[in-house]
Parts: structure tokens; C-alpha cells; sequence
């Protein structure tokens, strides 16, 4: 048991990609650092239960969709089949592998590891309880809130881990189901609904919105429902659930579109509608720290809370609930209570990475939001259809568009859906931050054949010349 008497100068409540990288940003900068952490492993949900886990078995779906159609390429496969557990044994593998990895990194820069449940234990304190142990508390000069979020539920629909299933469920199924629905069509929802369609589930989705991925640009969700419906996805937007029933045989939904009923049956129900804020118990009563309405955390531009030493990361905030997210704001945090000026975190040039077939990707503004920004917006989009390296990958749905600001071209947001989208999205990234244009986009010569031609035919298009259109 560690020594209750120990005081440090960083103490982070959490040890997901928010907790543990700020962790290691501390030790980095010297401070004496500990991490509380109420689970067995390091990583929190985006390792064990979300990012990881899940990437781990779209890219099992993607190799056996490829070699399913190895022959449009010459190669013979007589069989591809799944092999549900040795797939979730490469998953487990790789997660635990990036476990280890954070291990490593804390005992290289000097991170201690408080096993047990942390809470503010007033100023300058947090109680450390053991899961079979008496609490203790450590002194500390700043604090960091980094608890991360759980599932969302549907009011009055219990989960019940074989009819009614979350996405944590949806992880270790031991077998795959014959019929699917999945209600929400944010990235986990198409996530999951890509991964179970290829392993042989027959799919149905639902969504409250009037389309697909419904953060992203209101193209995006568009042409990626329309590559739902051509896998054999159903597709079922602007859809409300009224009711559910669940028994042996299987799920009943009851859904209301337009308003004509919509009946649905399939043997499971994946609750994909989001996630919520853990901020309960964690000692915020009487102190400084703001929470809304919705269980969130109100902080300012540095992560600072209200409460002075006390710091919050990650999905507790109501900012994009992203792993990458969470790692800047707590290199953010960390800096500051170092005594450093950190960059604030620019949360309009976020990327966001959805992996479900065909991918999507996005940093920036979309058209819709631009002009209700004031912008005098133009827009380019190129297909994947006219590109190369796309026929030869055998993936041609999808596009890129660029969003910019007609009176001095400045770049607002890059959208792609397609073929390894969340890879392309990278140049979009250095373009936003650097404060490109298009014009500069065009002139960067872009290899061929490859799919990043389809970024600078895109910003051709916004100046009404692309080459291959």
C-alpha cells in the first residue's frame, strides 16, 4: 500500500488518454506525480472499452471484407471466414500491448499509481479508497479531473447484456448476431453497424437526425448513407423510438417517422446514443469546481475549475469527447499548473475520425455552420471516382470537400468520406493550423498516384478549375 503521508505536486484523478498524458507531461516537467486509477489496468475507456478495442475489430472486418473480394484482384481465397475468437484475441492483445506501453511511460518518468477511487478531499487533498481498503488521503499542490464518461442509456430501456446491448457489450459478443439494430448514427453507432454488417449481421439503423453522423458536414452523412444502403445497411433518419421490447426471441422496436409507425425486429439492440459525464462522487460539494445541468464540468481556457489548484480534462467537459482532445486539454492543464503559458486548445480545428467503411473524416467548419458564421463561403469538392490510386484500391465512394472564405481563400474545414479518410485527414490538420488557403493547397504538389490528389483537386474546385472533373 502506497504511504498515505506522501504528497506530490500533481495528483490525476483518471488514467485515460486525457489522465495518463497529462501524468507523463508532469513527470516530463519535474513535478512529483501520482495517478488514481479505480481500474485494473491503465487506459481508461478509449484503450479498454472504446478507440482501441473497437479499431482492433474494424480491422478485422476490413481484411476479411478484402479478402472476401481478393479475386477482383487476382488473388484466390476459397474460404474467408470469421473467426470470432481468435479475433477478439487479437483485440485483447493489442490492448493489452498499449497498456503495457503506458505502464513504461509512468515508471520512466516517475508516475506513481494510487490503485483505488479518488475524490477532492478538500484543498490541496484527495482520498484515495482501495477497492479492498481503508481510503487514505495524499497531500497535493494541484489536482486534475480526469474521469472520462460512461454509456448513455435510453429512458425507461434497461441494458441487459444479451437482447438490449451498449457498445461495451457489443465488444465481447461470442457470437454474431443474425439481425441487428443499432439506434444512433454517431461514429459508434456506424462503427459498429460496418463491423457487425461484414461479419454477417443483417443491419438497421436508426437515427433521431436527419442524417448519418449527424455532427459532421451535411454532405458527409448524406453520401455515407447512400454506401450504407449499396453494403445493405438499412437506413431509417429522422426516425424517434417510441417503445422497445425485449424477450427469447428477440427484439421488438417501435419507431415513428414522418408520422407513420415503423415496426422493427431483430434478435439484439445496440443503445448507441452517447455517452454521459462521471462526475458523481468525486468530493466536488462545497468547493469551487462548476458543474451544469448536464453533469459537466465548467472550466476556463487553461482547465482551470473554479476551485483554485484544481484542474478538469477530457469528456467531463462539454467539449468534443475525443481522446485526442482530452490529451491536449491536459498538456494544457499541466503546463499551467507548471507555471508555463500553454496554447489554449482551439476546438474549431479539432479532427474528428469516424472508422466505419466508408471512413469519414473532418476538422473545421462545415458548410452549414460557416455561413451561419457570417462567412461569404465557397466550396470544392472532388469524387474519389476520378482518382486513381482509389480505382486501384477497389474503393471509389466518397469525396473531399473544402469549405473557404471567398475574399481571401482561407481554408475553414476539410471534409472526406472514403477510403482511408482518417489518414488523409492529416494534411487538413497542417492545412488548418497553418492557416492555409486553397490557393496553397493547389500549389503543393500532390504525389500520384495516390488519394491525397483528391485534396488538391478539391481545392482546384473551389477555384473552378479541378483537371480530372
Amino acid at each position: 500500500m502506497p504511504d498515505p503521508s506522501q504528497s506530490f505536486d500533481m495528483t490525476v484523478i483518471g488514467s485515460g488518454p486525457g489522465g495518463y498524458v497529462a501524468a507523463v507531461r508532469a513527470g516530463q516537467l519535474g513535478l512529483k506525480t501520482a495517478v488514481v486509477e479505480m481500474a485494473p489496468a491503465l487506459g481508461g475507456t478509449c484503450l479498454h472499452w472504446g478507440c482501441i478495442p473497437t479499431k482492433a475489430l474494424l480491422h478485422s472486418a476490413e481484411i476479411l471484407d478484402t479478402a472476401r473480394h481478393a479475386g477482383g484482384f487476382g488473388i484466390r481465397i476459397p474460404e474467408a471466414e470469421l473467426d470470432l475468437p481468435a479475433v477478439h484475441k487479437y483485440k485483447t492483445k493489442t490492448v493489452r500491448s498499449n497498456t503495457k506501453g503506458i505502464e513504461y511511460l509512468f515508471k520512466k518518468h516517475g508516475v506513481t499509481l494510487l490503485a483505488g477511487r479518488g475524490r477532492l478531499a478538500g484543498p490541496g487533498r484527495v482520498e484515495v479508497t482501495p477497492t479492498d481498503g481503508a481510503p487514505y488521503v495524499v497531500e497535493t499542490k494541484n489536482t486534475i479531473l480526469a474521469t472520462g464518461s460512461a454509456v448513455r442509456g435510453l429512458p425507461g430501456v434497461e441494458f441487459d447484456g444479451e437482447r438490449v446491448i451498449s457498445s461495451d457489450h457489443a465488444l465481447n459478443l461470442d457470437h454474431v448476431p443474425k439481425s441487428l439494430i443499432v439506434l444512433g448514427a454517431g461514429a459508434v453507432g456506424v462503427e459498429f453497424a460496418s463491423i457487425y454488417k461484414t461479419f454477417g449481421s443483417d443491419v438497421t439503423v436508426v437515427e433521431l437526425l436527419p442524417r448519418l453522423v449527424p455532427v459532421e458536414d451535411d454532405d458527409l452523412g448524406k453520401e455515407l448513407g447512400k454506401a450504407f444502403k449499396k453494403r445493405g445497411i438499412a437506413v431509417h433518419v429522422d426516425t424517434a423510438v417510441k417503445q422497445v421490447d425485449s424477450g427469447k426471441s428477440g427484439v421488438h422496436v417501435v419507431a415513428e417517422k414522418g408520422g407513420k409507425k415503423v415496426e422493427l425486429d431483430a434478435e439484439m439492440l445496440l443503445i448507441a446514443i452517447g455517452r454521459r459525464p462521471l462526475t458523481d462522487d468525486l468530493g466536488l460539494e462545497g468547493t469551487g469546481v462548476r458543474v451544469d445541468q448536464r453533469g459537466f464540468v465548467e472550466v476556463d481556457e487553461m482547465m482551470r475549475t473554479g476551485e483554485s489548484g484544481v484542474y478538469a480534462i477530457g469528456d467531463i467537459l462539454p467539449t468534443q469527447a475525443l481522446a485526442h482532445v482530452a490529451s491536449h486539454e491536459g498538456v494544457v492543464a499541466v503546463e499551467h499548473a507548471a507555471g508555463g503559458t500553454p496554447h489554449a486548445v482551439n476546438y474549431d480545428k479539432v479532427p474528428s475520425c469516424t472508422y466505419c467503411t466508408p471512413e469519414v473524416a473532418s476538422i473545421g467548419l462545415g458548410e452549414r455552420e460557416a455561413r451561419e458564421r457570417g462567412h461569404d463561403v465557397k466550396v470544392g469538392s472532388f469524387p474519389f471516382t476520378a482518382i486513381a490510386k482509389a480505382k486501384i484500391l477497389g474503393e471509389t465512394a466518397g469525396f473531399v470537400k473544402i469549405v473557404t472564405e471567398s475574399k481571401y481563400d482561407e481554408v475553414l474545414g476539410i471534409h472526406i468520406v472514403g477510403p482511408h479518410a482518417t489518414e488523409l485527414i492529416s494534411e487538413a490538420t497542417a492545412a488548418l493550423n497553418l492557416e492555409a488557403t486553397a490557393e496553397s493547397l493547389f500549389q503543393a504538389i500532390h504525389a500520384h498516384p495516390t488519394l491525397s490528389e483528391a485534396m488538391g483537386e478539391a481545392a482546384l474546385a473551389v477555384h473552378d478549375r479541378p483537371i480530372h472533373i
